[in-house]
């Protein structure tokens, strides 16, 4: 697992660890966040789009199979919405707030299929405006994503996803969005508890398909 390390200076460098090496790390959905890691204590982080080296095939597949657990063990995760404003100068007017609630139910960042395990897996998860402004953590605004998500609020506190039937779980993901098809599936992997080989080019359908078998194997 590669991780990003801010150092006494300021300056960032990408450490690789092993298993029995890891040390306590934040997950950032924008790189902004390491800075509001840095404050919580926290020296490490992982961001995908810095710490996965996607032409590395081999590297790819580890990654995605194993995203879901990276997720479950981040000490907290840092949620940036770039499309929710909340300035800081706005905290306490109660017109604003609601804007800001509208404008988080319609944010893109629940629209799309990698942000599920995001949200489900952490146990900590903290949401922040485009300007970098906290706008309230799972915990806190866990009746507004159940609404928007479908997701009950027991699978939001913890409770095991194996305890939910394999329909309920394929109905939070099922109007989330991929760049690339075979994302939809491959995003699900770690909501399953299953590895399968990446075959980029299968289309959804395959892909699916496979994952079908997958679950129907191990009874998942």
């Amino acid at each position: 697992m590669r991780l990003l390390q801010y150092d006494d200076d300021g300056d960032l460098s990408l450490t690789e660890f092993f298993e029995s090496d890891i040390p306590k790390y934040a997950i950032l959905s924008h790189t902004w966040g390491a800075e509001e890691a840095r404050r919580d204590g926290l020296q490490y982080f992982w961001v995908d789009t810095c710490c996965i080296d996607k032409p590395n095939s081999s590297e790819l597949a580890e990654a995605i199979n194993s995203m879901f657990r990276w997720y479950q063990d981040a000490t907290r995760c840092y949620a940036y919405l770039s499309d929710v404003s909340k300035p800081a100068f706005d905290t306490n007017d109660k017109s604003n707030k609601l804007h800001w609630e509208v404008a988080f139910r319609k944010s893109r960042w629940f629209t799309r299929g990698w942000t599920l395990q995001e949200l489900i897996a952490p146990t900590s998860v903290e949401f922040f405006s485009k300007e970098g402004e906290l706008l309230g953590n799972k915990s806190m605004l866990e009746t507004a994503i159940s609404s928007i998500t479908g997701i009950s609020l027991d699978v939001l506190r913890g409770h095991p996803l194996a305890e939910c039937t394999i329909e309920e779980r394929m109905t939070w993901a099922k109007a989330r969005i991929t760049k690339r098809e075979e994302d939809h599936v491959y995003s699900l992997f770690g909501i399953f508890d299953v590895t399968m080989p990446l075959v980029y080019g299968e289309g959804k359908v395959k892909a699916f398909r496979r994952l079908y078998e997958e679950i129907s194997r191990y009874g998942k």
